[in-house]
């Protein structure tokens, strides 16, 4: 089937410069969940789908956002003139001999079964029918009105601006979303009228005219409001991302998960969870993260594009990027890993302590205040407080290899590159390059100098 997406407003009251359909929802443009839902509606469906794009107002930024989707078709419509104008536009990209539905950039909440219903509807007349999505609402202000014969059926679509009093009393509102034969919509779009208040060219007219050839008609109701609504300002936008976050944390209780509070976590992209899960509140998850059986998230922690393993325990206020761990770890409070961070089972990481490119063995510590970065550190060893990597030279990274059971006393630098050998133990406040040998200790400090007869600097006075 076909499926247009109208994605071609400015989107004014949002105040920003960034096109409208993209604007974040959940960690993904607007554009990109109603995208997912068109490709899900045809799966369900089981039809193959031809997706286009509808642009406008930011068409370059728009088109530049989904380059890497190269099953998408794009057509501008300039200048914008409406609804039915803009899906006039993309009649050309349109297989005549399939049905089309038809979407809106901007009403991402939509879900497949109520689409699925919809071309259903409408595909049950032997000769198709015109299908309508529809929903009651107990505020309708600002939407078009269904208006029905006395038999029920659907005789057309009152924009609020053009309606009665009494029209405007029907609470049954249009949501904009219909499924049509492709050759009765490019006729039916042909003969549309501008004469109206905005002077525009309505796509919901198109049922009136469907109406005149005594064409069938049905509707399909949404049973949830919340799925048919827009955005077209900021204060709209957190609206749909406190419905999509409340939907994303009634998925993870339904999966087992433990939720200090459902209404304090944010899902910005795909959580993956095993059994027993724990996450406390205020806790964001963005990108791709998966949390294995038993793993615990501390309150207010940040993990992006992470791997956590069995059992593993996020203390509060850590943030994880791009970082693999592994089972029954602990991480944090305050900790910090960013991409390329690779922690097996038993690795402990405390308060303050950063970690980057670098891959730590099994049962390996590095408990308080401490730095490394781009470094190999064999099992069970032991990184003191205060120490760090020292990796970067001013125009290069270098890479240090630490043995196993190897321990670095507090306030040590290890300037890379350099080969920390097995069971080493690096004494505290050392600086070390180059080889330090294993199975030894290694003292590298200035040796502590009392000068007497010195006195402090004091004051001028007078």
């Amino acid at each position: 089937m076909n499926i247009v997406i109208l994605a071609a407003g400015q989107g004014k009251r949002m105040r920003s410069s960034l096109p409208k359909v993209l604007q974040p929802l959940a960690g993904r443009p607007l554009l990109a969940h109603v995208i997912a839902l068109a490709r899900a509606t045809a799966h369900a469906c089981g039809r193959a789908a031809r997706i286009v794009v509808v642009v406008g107002h930011g068409a370059e930024a728009v088109r530049a956002a989904f380059a890497a989707d190269p099953e998408l078709h794009f057509v501008v419509q300039e200048p914008q003139r409406g609804t039915g104008h803009a899906v006039q536009q993309a009649l050309p990209l349109l297989d005549a001999a399939l049905p089309t539905l038809v979407l809106y950039g901007d009403v991402p909440l939509l879900r497949v079964p109520t689409l699925a219903g919809l071309i259903d509807a409408a595909s049950r007349d032997p000769d198709a029918a015109l299908g309508v999505l529809t929903v009651h609402v107990a505020d309708p202000a600002g939407y078009g009105r269904i208006l029905r014969d006395a038999a029920g059926h659907v005789r057309g679509i009152v924009e609020e601006r053009d309606a009665s009093a009494d029209e405007r009393r029907i609470t049954e509102i249009n949501t904009g979303i219909l499924f049509a034969p492709t050759a009765g919509l490019g006729r039916w779009l042909a003969g549309l009228s501008s004469d109206n208040a905005q002077g525009e060219y309505y796509l919901t007219d198109v049922v009136a005219a469907a109406r005149a050839e005594a064409y069938p008609i049905v509707s399909s109701p949404a049973a949830d409001a919340d799925e048919t609504l827009g955005v077209n300002s900021k204060a709209q936008l957190a609206q749909l991302e406190r419905i999509a976050q409340r939907r994303h944390a009634a998925a993870l209780l339904e999966l087992g998960a433990t939720l200090a509070d459902p209404d304090r976590i944010d899902v910005r992209g795909t959580l993956q969870l095993g059994s027993d899960v724990r996450i406390d509140v205020g806790c964001v998850f963005e990108g791709h993260v998966s949390l294995a059986d038993g793993a615990q998230i501390g309150p207010y922690c940040v993990l992006r594009d992470s791997s956590i393993g069995a059992r593993t325990v996020v203390q509060a206020f850590s943030h994880l990027d791009g970082a693999t761990v592994g089972a029954e770890a602990i991480i944090g409070p305050y900790a910090r890993l960013r991409p390329g961070a690779r922690l097996d089972d038993e690795v402990h990481i405390g308060n303050f302590v950063e970690v980057k490119a670098s891959h730590l063995e099994r049962g390996t510590k590095a408990n308080h205040l401490a730095y490394v970065g781009d470094a190999h550190v064999g099992p069970r060893s032991n990184i003191g407080a205060g120490t760090i990597f020292a990796n970067y030279d001013g125009a290069n990274k270098h890479r240090s290899e630490v043995g196993a059971n190897v321990h670095v006393g507090s306030n040590s630098v290890l300037v890379a590159p350099v080969q920390v050998g097995d069971g080493a133990t690096i004494g505290a406040g050392s600086t070390v390059s180059g080889t330090v040998a294993g199975g030894k200790l290694t003292v590298a400090r200035a040796k502590a100098v009392t000068i007497e007869g010195w006195r402090r600097a004091a004051k001028k006075t007078g």
